[in-house]
């Protein structure tokens, strides 16, 4: 029911009352997690782009009674939600494969409501990917490939328009130069 790199709701302080929005949503475990802290009032949208992973969240949904969850059919460049929704964005190692980033991250910034946070698990490197990493398929399967600098990463979200942007990396072992980055961002309020 879940792959990733982190658990983004354990660090993005969901309150009671938010509306909360999954990139990548896969089986739902993030939006049942999110949904339980953000409780009856609150709302959590997961996205997903196959049809499969939205009928496999559609029957966890069922299973585990989450009411306050609802589920789209939609890429992440292309996001299914209105404009200036959303309190939080979360998004466990999903950002790392979308071929473009920049489209995800001006996404992000129109769906939230001024003072909106960005909080996201993801892959990064910390120093340049070795070369020919970039062009092997089995790395991109891998979530390896599509994986930026970590200041890369960072410039892109500021590029969007967010402000006090935070990246907290932890190196996998092996020395690898791959590591999980816990990313924080905010809209600014006007």
């Amino acid at each position: 029911m879940a792959f990733g790199c982190g658990n983004p709701t354990a660090i993005s302080a969901l309150l009671p009352g938010q509306v909360v929005l999954d990139l990548g949503s896969g089986g739902g475990i993030d939006c049942f997690l999110a949904a339980k802290m953000v409780g009856e009032t609150g709302r959590v949208y997961g996205v997903d782009m196959t049809s499969e992973m939205i009928a496999l969240a559609r029957r966890n949904q069922q299973k585990v009674g989450a009411t306050n969850v609802e589920f789209r059919l939609g890429e992440i460049e292309h996001l299914p939600i209105d404009t200036g929704t959303v309190d939080v964005i979360i998004s466990n190692c999903v950002i790392n494969l979308s071929p473009d980033k920049d489209q995800v991250f001006r996404e992000a910034f129109r769906v939230l409501k001024p003072g909106g946070r960005l909080q996201v698990s993801d892959i990064v490197w910390t120093r340049p990917a070795p070369e020919g990493v970039k062009e092997d398929i089995e790395q991109w399967a891998g979530c390896i490939a599509g994986a930026l600098l970590e200041t890369d990463y960072k410039a892109k979200i500021v590029a969007a328009g967010f402000t006090g942007v935070t990246s907290v990396a932890t190196d996998y072992p092996g020395g690898t130069g791959v590591a999980s980055a816990a990313v924080t961002a905010t809209k600014p309020l006007a």
